[in-house]
């Protein structure tokens, strides 16, 4: 499946990740939730994430590749709030997340994303 597939999958997922999250935190308030999940999902934060699993070789071998080919995809979109090759990147770390749900590894999924959140929430 190509990069942009993964990400457009994986988007969704870490989506969900991410609104589970803001939801047990008690945060109802639609504007509350906007502000708060952008955090977590902007092209500036994936890209950041990324980068700290890079610094200690969390992702697999398998992961990586899958990264690359999400980062390396050509998508007919245009990043909205940030430059192209952060777009990308997070592009990339998108396509892992679709990899994952999509072979159904679902305990990876939840340590990546426990990762996300260390990241974040420090």
């Amino acid at each position: 499946m190509n990069g942009i597939a993964l990400a457009y999958i994986g988007d969704a997922v870490y989506e969900v990740f991410v609104r589970d999250y803001l939801l047990s935190l008690g945060i109802t308030k639609p504007s509350q939730l906007q502000k708060n999940a952008t955090r977590f999902v902007s092209a500036k934060a994936q890209a950041a994430i990324i980068s700290a699993m890079e610094e200690t070789n969390f992702l697999t071998e398998d992961e990586l590749i899958y990264f690359k080919r999400g980062r390396n995809a050509h998508s007919k979109t245009t990043a909205k709030n940030t430059d192209v090759v952060t777009y990308r990147i997070s592009t990339g770390f998108e396509a892992v997340f679709g990899i994952l749900h999509l072979t159904h590894q679902e305990e990876r999924l939840n340590k990546i994303w426990e990762f996300c959140l260390k990241h974040i929430e420090k």
